[in-house]
């Protein structure tokens, strides 16, 4: 049996996604996520066989997840599905630990096929996230740095709950820290992003497409 944990903080479509999948006699939805925090938890927990994400989620987003799950839970096997059909998302998923990735318009049948070709140990790609990681195999110059540069995990975090609007105090109690320890890391943060304020924080992530 296929177990799968879907991760999507829109209600409606993650409903739908267990729906769907469910139908199928070898696959089971062992849970549902509806933020990136949430989705590493019960992951760790539970240890699925395959994590269909979605990229824009509040809290932690799907890129920083897809990282944290591949580098914890190597046997588990991620795929995205997205609205994103930028290149940049594509090549930042999968260098993150992505297995496979489809736009949430492709066909059902399609996605139950990506989710059994992951259980199987394949990759799933469609055909033009595909077409965009053979570009990439054949400009392997270009330039694709992490846009998050060297920020820590618990930096990344507190860089998604600045630009999504959050206080200090508001972010210490998120992430159940102090808030001298959230000032420590909104500065390191600020610092290391080479920003002055939340503002250009902002700006700073509506450039490098990170506002998910």
């Amino acid at each position: 049996m296929i177990r799968v944990l879907i991760a999507d903080d829109h209600t409606i479509l993650r409903h739908g996604l267990v729906s769907l999948l469910s139908k199928d006699d070898d696959i089971q939805v062992v849970a549902e996520a509806a933020d990136g925090l949430e989705a590493v938890s019960k992951a760790l927990e539970l240890k699925p066989t395959v994590i269909v994400i979605d990229i824009s989620m509040p809290g932690l987003n799907g890129m920083e997840a897809v990282k944290r799950l591949n580098g914890q839970l190597p046997g588990t096997k991620v795929l995205v599905l997205t609205m994103h059909e930028e290149q940049e998302y594509v090549i930042h998923m999968v260098r993150a630990g992505a297995s496979g990735y489809l736009l949430k318009d492709s066909a059902s049948d399609e996605l139950i096929d990506a989710v059994k070709a992951l259980a199987a140990g394949k990759t799933y790609y469609s055909q033009y996230a595909a077409s965009v990681l053979a570009s990439q195999y054949n400009k392997p110059a270009e330039n694709w740095q992490d846009p998050y540069k060297n920020l820590t995990n618990r930096e990344r975090e507190v860089f998604h709950l600045i630009i999504e609007g959050k206080t200090t105090k508001e972010i210490a109690r998120s992430l159940d820290i102090s808030v001298k320890t959230a000032e420590n890391h909104r500065g390191k943060v600020l610092d290391k992003l080479s920003v002055a304020n939340a503002a250009e924080l902002v700006r700073y992530a509506a450039k490098n497409n990170l506002l998910l």
